[in-house]
């Protein structure tokens, strides 16, 4: 029994000695579990951050009709930075590459004949987004088929004082009175250089913006130190741009420059066109398309009938190529309403559009069907679009729309303006074609 009774007490202070360690062993498996299930959520909470971010970033990069574009990313930023920051930022994102593209191949319809150049479609970008060549790609990804830089001057300057940009939301305008400020022929000339590539092979097809169906223009502007009544400048720009652009366009229409809307005046003009057409003459083909570029001069709206008339004179007698109608307006529709209305500088956007389009049927009265027009004021939908081609344009250009309603623009346009021609069972070019053929001088 003395043996039982100690085993029993032996037993029994085992058991003291290691219920302490029982316990421990106990807590630590429920705490590995804890933990083991806090990281599996954690880790589930980043995998679903992620796969969200990528997605979101793919609907941004690789769709630029997403709805984020026109309803959260741009009115963001219109409305956190002033309208000269939010134009600038925009330009750096689409130099940066990481741009938004236009996935969708252009429908045949929309197909557009330049010069007996075939683009892909006709809605270009206008000048005064990219001033300085920065973001040249950047926008052609997003399925513009010709882009006009510039203005860009010989020499660096920097135009207007600040605050010299304006939003109009109220009537989906805007204000510039910028100045062509510009960084110089010098820079803007670099970077052109820096986008051919090392072993560039020209064919038949080659254009200077370097993608098939597409053109790279240059909007040629003049010094606010220059004499107003030179043409030197526009001179300087077509020898120093002339090999490295398919349309040079010869602006002779901003609001904002002193004096430089008196060159459309007749005198003035005449000499102004000859002088760049000789000089255009006078190239070598470029080395990049093997020919010499076009010319195009771009008109203010707010000529008189008779200016109009006087102007389309000195075309049909001179080598000018084109013309671009139109400029910004220093007019002030009544229709106006927005408490910005009353800054100075050069309106654009849609109450542009009734003025525009009745300079581009003048001038298409009086000038024959081997030049053509393209039509730039108050576009944003694909009947607008539908309009000018109505009126004789060959093809139309963007801007404020552009600036309300982002990097999807030119896709929506393209979108609206082929279901209309689907509709009507027809063509943008065989639209063009009638339209030119009806509206155009003839020689009496």
């Amino acid at each position: 029994m003395a043996a039982i009774h100690l085993r029993t007490i032996s037993f029994r202070h085992a058991l003291r000695k290691q219920a302490p360690h029982r316990l421990p062993v106990f807590t630590r498996s429920l705490t590995t579990a804890s933990s083991s299930s806090q990281s599996s959520a954690r880790t589930a909470i980043y995998a679903t951050v992620f796969a969200a971010s990528v997605g979101l970033f793919a609907v941004y990069y690789y769709d630029a009709r997403s709805a984020i574009h026109r309803y959260v990313l741009t009115p963001v930023l219109r409305r956190t930075f002033d309208a000269e920051t939010g134009h600038k930022i925009a330009v750096k994102v689409l130099q940066s590459g990481l741009g938004p593209r236009d996935p969708v191949q252009d429908d045949e319809r929309l197909r557009s004949e330049f010069w007996g150049r075939e683009l892909s479609n006709p809605v270009g970008l206008a000048a005064g987004f990219d001033k300085d060549g920065e973001a040249i790609d950047g926008i052609l990804n997003l399925g513009f088929s010709w882009v006009e830089i510039g203005s860009v001057t010989p020499k660096p300057q920097p135009g207007n004082p600040k605050p010299r940009v304006f939003h109009l939301p109220d009537d989906a305008a805007l204000i510039n009175r910028y100045g062509f400020p510009s960084q110089g022929a010098a820079s803007v000339i670099s970077r052109l250089r820096a986008r051919i590539p090392k072993f560039h092979e020209t064919k038949e097809d080659t254009t200077a913006a370097l993608k098939p169906g597409s053109v790279l223009a240059i909007n040629l502007g003049k010094n606010k130190s220059s004499p107003v009544e030179s043409p030197d400048d526009f001179v300087t720009g077509v020898k120093t741009f002339g090999p490295y652009a398919d349309v040079l366009v010869v602006n002779v229409s901003s609001p904002n420059t002193p004096g430089l809307r008196g060159l459309q005046n007749r005198e003035l003009l005449e000499d102004l066109l000859t002088s760049v057409t000789k000089a255009r003459d006078e190239l070598e083909p470029s080395p990049i398309t093997a020919r010499r570029p076009r010319l195009v001069l771009k008109i203010a709206p707010d000529l008189e009938e008779s200016q109009i008339v006087d102007i389309a004179d000195l075309i049909r007698k001179s080598n000018i190529d084109g013309v671009i109608v139109s400029n910004t307006t220093i007019s002030r529709p009544a229709s106006l309403t927005d408490p910005n209305k009353s800054e100075m500088g050069g309106l654009s956007g849609a109450p542009l559009k009734p003025r525009a389009l009745q300079v581009l049927k003048t001038l298409r009265a009086h000038v024959p069907a081997s030049i053509p027009l393209i039509g730039c004021g108050g576009i944003s939908t694909g009947a607008d679009a539908l309009d000018y081609a109505r009126a004789g344009a060959s093809l139309i250009q963007v801007y404020t729309g552009f600036g309300y309603d982002g990097v999807g623009t030119c896709r929506r346009i393209k979108d609206e303006l082929e279901a209309l021609l689907r509709a009507e069972n027809t063509t943008w070019k065989a639209v063009v074609d009638e339209s030119v053929r009806k509206l155009s001088w003839t020689k009496p």
